[in-house]
């Protein structure tokens, strides 16, 4: 995954956590705007979420984060 996809799912991250607490739940659309401006980078992000990761629609941020600093 490349760094720009993975320092905005930290972002992200981070700003859900922030205002919703811990048990916050996210899917991949919440790294994009609501328009498909950048097709490859969210077709990255769903390879990453649904083949690499096998998650369901909706996973808590901080494992997302933590996955992503990992490297996984």
């Amino acid at each position: 995954m490349r760094q720009t996809l993975r320092n905005r799912i930290i972002e992200v991250c981070n700003e859900k956590v922030a205002k919703k607490g811990d048990n916050v739940g996210l899917s991949f659309h919440a790294f994009f705007a609501n328009k498909n401006d950048n097709p490859e980078l969210l077709m990255e992000a769903v390879g990453w979420w649904i083949e690499t990761q096998q998650l369901d629609h909706f996973e808590k941020a901080i494992n997302i984060k933590m996955m992503v600093e990992k490297g996984l």
